[in-house]
């Protein structure tokens, strides 16, 4: 049986942070140690070594809206991104709102074999708001993550008989936090530039209104709940307080609203055109700071491919989304600088614990499945493609600080220096 030696990293295990060789074979870790001989050696010297990373919050849009990504192409982007295991949003056509459906989603990705993909379930009925969907069977079917992401659960009363059924079962609903009402006919966040663009804005208080609400639905039932895509500073208060009263919540934050402020939209290109929509400098900085200290739990990519001839169009008419898999860990490492042990907390341990997703996520074991990302945390580099169907990234030109280097999937590499090896 060969072996894998991943030599001369910074090695996240259960003991903390060591400086070792790392040996893989037949799946799994078998030895972590200085100076270990194998039949293959990658150098990881100056680079992190750590758990392979996890997105609770991914579009594969697989079924029904392949010409924008397929699991197939989003696999390989999400391996390039040093993702091991990534949560697939419901938003498809048909929407995941069944049984069967979960599973076609979940086998899909074992036969592929580039990541884990689980498929999160529909809240509603064709996420139509009106009618709770089969969670029984989605349940029965593994799915562990519920979210209508892309529209807001915004029946009060639906949303609690959710969380009631979820709450005895340990499920999470993933709330899409804006109210409807208060985005209506928005195009962007409501301030400064929305003003001398003369567009209509959305402002703030459309996520603040529904974390508020949520919370309070959290405090009935008892459901654990996840606020996706945060993107205000009083949502990061929000959290904080709720956490402050031993609530089970947790939030995420996705690498465009740590990066980008609303003024990205001055340029009118709809590659920053999203949902929440880019706030204010303010309510990037605090995203950042909560980010660094916990109160935001993980970085969800909210990775939202969209074929060309449906992005470059006036932002009116462009929806809503961008890529985010592959540069997701750059983007972090850039923005906030987290040490390494912060680093795969929000990016690996923290969303496989929420997630439920087991085998991904724990420091690095003897006899752990070898599920491994390793970075190099001082590369600089600029994007300028990507393997995914789509194109829609903002960050094609931009200097980043930090990149993925390897990704080991159950013991096999999957990507090296940002590239699928199949």
């Amino acid at each position: 049986m060969s072996d894998l030696i991943l030599s001369g990293g910074s090695v996240l295990t259960e003991g903390g942070i060591v400086d070792a060789d790392v040996r893989i074979a037949g799946g799994v870790v078998t030895e972590i140690g200085p100076g270990l001989e194998g039949d293959s050696r990658i150098d990881c010297t100056g680079a992190w070594v750590g758990p392979g990373l996890v997105d609770i919050h991914t579009h594969l849009r697989e079924p029904g809206q392949e010409w924008k990504e397929d699991i197939e192409t989003g696999s390989r982007a999400a391996a390039a991104g040093g993702y091991t295991a990534v949560v697939a949003m419901p938003n498809t056509a048909p929407a995941i709102d069944a049984g069967h459906l979960a599973r076609y989603v979940r086998e899909r990705g074992l036969e592929v074999g580039l990541v884990d993909v689980f498929p999160a379930g529909a809240v509603t009925k064709g996420r139509a708001g009106t009618e709770l969907a089969h969670l029984d069977e989605l349940w029965a079917a593994g799915v562990r993550v519920f979210s209508d992401d892309g529209d807001v659960v915004a029946d009060a009363g639906l949303l609690r008989r959710a969380m009631d059924y979820l709450a005895a079962r340990g499920g999470v609903i993933s709330q899409h936090a804006v109210d409807v009402g208060l985005s209506r006919g928005g195009f962007m966040h409501e301030g400064s530039v929305s003003s001398r663009l003369g567009m209509y804005g959305i402002p703030s208080a459309a996520d603040d209104v529904i974390i508020a609400r949520d919370l309070r639905l959290v405090e009935m039932t008892g459901a654990r709940y996840h606020v996706q895509h945060l993107s205000t500073a009083r949502g990061v208060e929000l959290i904080a307080a709720a956490k402050g009263q031993g609530l089970p919540v947790t939030a995420e934050v996705t690498p465009h609203h740590l990066a980008f402020d609303h003024h990205a939209a001055e340029t009118t290109n709809p590659v920053y055109k999203m949902m929440p929509p880019l706030r204010s400098t303010a309510d990037r900085d605090a995203l950042r700071r909560g980010l660094a200290d916990g109160v935001i739990d993980v970085v969800g990519t909210d990775h939202a491919p969209h074929a060309a001839h449906e992005k470059e169009v006036p932002w009116e008419h462009a929806p809503n989304g961008v890529l985010g898999l592959e540069w997701a860990a750059a983007v972090v490492n850039t923005c906030v600088g987290l040490g390494q042990e912060a680093f795969f907390d929000r990016m690996a341990t923290a969303p496989a614990r929420i997630g439920r997703i087991a085998g991904h996520g724990a420091p690095l074991a003897v006899g752990g499945i070898a599920n491994v990302a390793v970075f190099d945390p001082t590369m600089t580099w600029v994007p300028d493609s990507t393997v995914s169907r789509s194109e829609n990234s903002p960050y094609f030109g931009m200097e980043l600080t930090g990149k993925v280097v390897l990704t080991v999937f159950g013991g096999v590499v999957t990507a090296r220096d940002g590239r699928p090896v199949r």
